[in-house]
C-alpha cells in the first residue's frame, strides 16, 4: 500500500462502493458512505490521485455478443534465467488474447488465461507462441465448460481487516 496515504473507513466505503458500481454518481455515492457530495468527491479524487484507484471500465456479457472459448494454460519454460522470464512476459503482454498471467510456484511456472473465438483459434494463438521461440518447453491446456462464479470485485474488507495502514 501506498506509505503516504492512510486509508480510514470512509475511503474503505468509497472503494467497495465504487467496485460495486464505478458509475455512480458522486451525490449516490456521497449517501452511501455518509458524506456530502463535496467532501466525498475531494476523497475520490485523493483516491485516485494516489493510486488507489486505477482506472474505470464497463463489464460485457460476452455470451450477448459472440461464442467464444475459455482457457487455462499452464506453461513451463525451457530455461530459468532472468532474461528466460523476462522474454518471455514481453512476449505474451503482446498477445490479444492473454487475459491474465501469473508466475507461480508449483510444478510449472506460469497460469495463463486465454479468451479465444473457438479451441481452434486457441491452437492457433499457442502454435504463434511455439513458433516465435518464446522460450516455452511444455504446456497444458484446460477449457473451461462454465464458469458458474466470476467476480471482478475483492473483498476489500476483509483483505485489510488489521492492517497497519488502514484506521478501520
Amino acid at each position: 500500500m501506498n506509505g503516504l496515504m492512510k486509508l480510514d473507513r470512509i475511503d474503505i466505503n468509497i472503494l467497495v462502493q465504487l467496485q460495486k458500481d464505478g458509475r455512480i454518481s458522486n451525490v449516490n455515492l456521497a449517501d452511501a458512505v455518509g458524506l456530502s457530495p463535496s467532501p466525498c468527491l475531494q476523497r475520490v479524487k485523493r483516491l485516485e490521485a494516489a493510486g488507489f484507484i486505477t482506472g474505470y471500465e464497463a463489464h460485457i456479457n460476452l455470451t450477448k455478443i459472440t461464442d467464444s472459448v475459455s482457457v487455462f494454460t499452464e506453461v513451463t519454460l525451457a530455461g530459468h534465467r532472468r532474461e528466460d522470464f523476462i522474454r518471455f512476459e514481453g512476449a505474451i503482454r503482446e498477445v490479444e488474447e492473454l487475459m491474465e498471467c501469473h508466475l507461480i510456484t508449483g510444478g510449472y511456472d506460469y497460469l495463463l488465461r486465454f479468451i479465444t473465438r473457438s479451441i481452434e483459434h486457441y491452437q492457433e494463438v499457442i502454435e504463434g507462441l511455439l513458433d516465435a521461440k518464446v522460450g516455452i518447453d511444455k504446456y497444458f491446456s484446460y477449457i473451461v465448460i462454465k464458469s458458474p462464479v466470476i467476480k471482478s470485485s475483492v473483498p476489500l474488507r476483509s483483505l485489510i481487516s488489521r492492517h497497519p495502514q488502514v484506521e478501520y
